[in-house]
């Protein structure tokens, strides 16, 4: 059986820069799969994929010519319905096995081809056959067809063949953008298949404008890539090109002089090496005078408008100069740096006149237009949504800095969202905040009242930094909070994959805010303070909304690297102070190491477990009376008790859950001692209530950092 490389390639006009890449990874794993199937690949093919502004492909190595044939057993029916009394095919068998292709022409002969064999307690039988493996250019069609079905592609064109132009209706093709060629190549010999209406063969598309040759012919499949840079003056492998933009923007910025540093990130570079064939990096520049626009605006126009890479001074701040990623190699560069040149500028005036136009109006005269903006239909507007925030930033602030931080929480919410009415925030979404500190500042206003302008957004992504300073920490956690109850109350839940509101988001903002930064706030009486801004708007849904909270705080923990059995032992208690959870985790994992938390845990769950079903009958009270103690076994568990409980509670008020929990550990013999010698549900009544208090005490004791009972196997 001959095996060798595949190589398929679908030349096309410029696909979609944000999903290339996406494309180009599932084309060439879907292929893959699709051969290892039908038996054309193994399990050690493997597939590379090469994607370009004008092409998707993909090298699958081993493949066969033809798949081996494959012998397949098949159970038809038992043989008391497949044969008659005397031996001979029931219509039900020969139907059945007419329907399998067998010929049935010579009864007596078709039942002579079948076995038989034991099934369950009857027996059965089997029809054997040999089913011819597939030919190349028949699976290959079967999983090009299958491949292209499975693009994960963001909107679908329909064009009209160039062949059938005349027939208009007839000859329609839907893909992501017109397909101009097709080449499938098994080592050296041209696979025929077909797809888009077109016929595979050897020939593709270099450089648009550099190519070598056109048309470039491919002649084997393992010469793809070489022979289309040789030829065509295009790199196709995705990755590749990305590394050689990494490394040209790397060393421009290098001949540009020490500490220059070139601002990129992983979405610009997926979508500029989404946009060249074969990079080529300039050095440009524009006038230093729109370096008095904030640097962000710069920054975002070049990178969002026209996918430049800013360069960073030793201070990090930017310079003028910017680099570009060129398609085109000439041999004078000087007309492509102009027109870049030319092309960002009137961005950059654009940027500079919003700037100049905000400043001659205050953020104060700007606070009554928020009423003339729509929040949410069942929230009301803008203006609203700023009064409930200052109603809940105050009542946050109180407890945590008293009046003077309450008043500047005030301030700070009543002007965090006036920024949406200036130009900039208009013409670039992204920089809301960020140019409402900057407004701040140009007003006059103090720097804690401008930061936390800026920062109450923060933190807006996984990583992100928090709020720098108290005001902005209230004034963050204010407005995220009034998002999740505002949208909690009317019923606005996130489901499955849709978060419109980024509630999920908001949760692990408000989670992380409150346990690194320690804050002496309770989540329960946390939500419970946001309830009142909204009057009858909503319904109170604060304990679906904690519930939520607590679902994405356990998320977060697992990611992080604790067990399952840790962080439910540690949220099986609600704790209400997020910030006390990393340390109750620690002291779990410290006991979880203990010789004797095998045995506790074990214990605990079965406490627990006496303890619901007394509770079913009867509530069960702490209460111990010494009188009541018969056994010696209870006797010692409640001396012990009496000795090591309240060592424990010292250092529980402290806040040293680890020592609290190791001291509790030595409850492990009187409590074994316990459950070995004494009858809790004993007939008399009094001393099984008496018991019942012993082990609810106990419990108690026992589980106030974590229920020790979920770390039981």
């Amino acid at each position: 059986m001959t095996h060798q490389n595949l190589l398929v390639e679908l030349f096309v006009e410029e696909l979609p820069p944000k999903a290339l890449k996406k494309l180009g990874e599932v084309f060439a794993s879907q292929l893959c799969a699709q051969l290892r199937q039908l038996g054309l690949a193994s399990g050690d093919s493997v597939a590379t994929p090469f994607a370009s502004p004008r092409r998707l492909a993909a090298h699958i190595t081993h493949v066969a010519a033809k798949a081996a044939d494959t012998a397949v057993q098949q159970k038809l029916m038992p043989v008391s319905v497949g044969l008659d009394a005397n031996g001979l095919a029931t219509p039900a068998l020969l139907k059945k096995l007419q329907a399998l292709g067998a010929d049935v022409s010579d009864p007596v002969f078709a039942v002579a081809a079948l076995r038989k064999a034991p099934d369950g307690k009857a027996e059965a039988l089997f029809y054997d056959s040999q089913v011819t493996g597939a030919t190349l250019d028949v699976g290959l069609q079967q999983a090009l067809q299958a491949a292209l079905a499975q693009l994960p592609i963001p909107k679908m064109m329909s064009y009209q063949l160039a062949t059938d132009c005349e027939l208009p209706g007839w000859s329609s093709v839907n893909f992501v953008r017109p397909a101009h060629g097709l080449v499938a190549l098994h080592g050296s010999t041209v696979v025929p298949v077909k797809a888009l209406g077109l016929t595979s063969g050897k020939l593709t598309q270099g450089h648009r404008f550099e190519a070598h040759k056109s048309p470039v012919q491919v002649d084997h499949a393992d010469d793809y890539a070489s022979t289309l840079l040789r030829d065509g003056a295009v790199i196709a492998s995705f990755g590749d090109r990305r590394f050689a933009i990494v490394q040209q923007l790397a060393q421009a910025a290098e001949r540009l002089g020490p500490g220059f540093e070139v601002l990129m990130d992983d979405a610009l570079l997926d979508e500029v090496t989404a946009l060249v064939e074969r990079p080529n990096v300039l050095t440009c520049q524009f006038e230093p005078q729109f370096l008095a626009v904030p640097q962000e605006c710069l920054i975002l126009t070049m990178k969002a408008n026209q996918k430049y890479f800013p360069l960073l001074d030793t201070q990090g701040k930017l310079t003028n100069q910017f680099l570009v990623v060129s398609n085109i190699s000439p041999a004078d560069a000087s007309a492509v740096i102009g027109g870049n040149e030319r092309v960002v500028r009137p961005r950059l005036s654009d940027a500079k006149f919003f700037y100049d136009q905000d400043r001659k109006k205050t953020l104060e005269s700007r606070v009554a237009g928020l009423d003339k903006v729509v929040y949410h239909n069942k929230l009301g507007t803008q203006g609203e949504r700023m009064a409930r925030v200052c109603a809940i930033a105050r009542a946050l602030a109180l407890p945590l800095g008293g009046e003077a931080l309450a008043e500047r929480a005030e301030l700070a919410a009543r002007l965090a969202k006036t920024d949406l009415l200036t130009d900039m925030v208009g013409e670039f979404p992204e920089l809301q905040g960020i140019m409402g500190g900057y407004y701040a500042r140009h007003d006059g206003l103090d720097a804690d009242i401008a930061e936390a302008i800026e920062d109450h957004y923060k933190p807006r992504f996984a990583g992100d930094a928090l709020p720098r300073n108290p005001v902005g920490v209230v004034v963050a956690l204010a407005d995220k909070l009034e998002t999740l109850v505002g949208m909690f109350g009317i019923g606005n839940l996130p489901t499955g994959d849709k978060d419109p509101f980024a509630l999920r988001r908001h949760a692990l903002g408000v989670i992380r805010m409150l346990v690194e930064k320690n804050l002496a706030l309770d989540l329960n009486a946390l939500v419970a303070a946001a309830v009142p801004a909204f009057g009858s708007k909503i319904t109170d849904a604060g304990s679906a909304l904690c519930d939520f909270v607590y679902d994405r705080l356990g998320g977060g923990l697992r990611e992080q690297g604790y067990s399952a059995l840790e962080v439910d032992a540690v949220l099986a208690l609600r704790p209400q102070r997020l910030g006390d959870v990393p340390r109750r985790l620690a002291a779990v994992r410290a006991f979880a190491a203990l010789a004797e938390a095998p045995a506790l845990a074990a214990a605990n769950k079965r406490i627990s477990n006496i303890l619901k079903k007394a509770d079913a009958a009867a509530v069960v009270d702490a209460h111990v009376s010494e009188l009541l103690l018969k056994e010696d076994a209870e006797k010692a568990l409640y001396a012990a008790m009496q000795d090591i409980a309240p060592r424990a509670q010292v250092q529980l008020a402290t806040g040293d859950y680890t020592a609290a929990l190791q001291t509790l550990a030595a409850l492990r013999a009187p409590v074994d001692a316990f459950f070995d010698g004494v009858m809790v549900n004993a007939e008399a009544l009094d001393l099984r209530l008496n018991r019942l208090g012993l082990l609810k005490a106990l419990h108690l004791a026992m589980n106030q950092v974590a229920d020790l009972s979920r770390l039981a196997a």
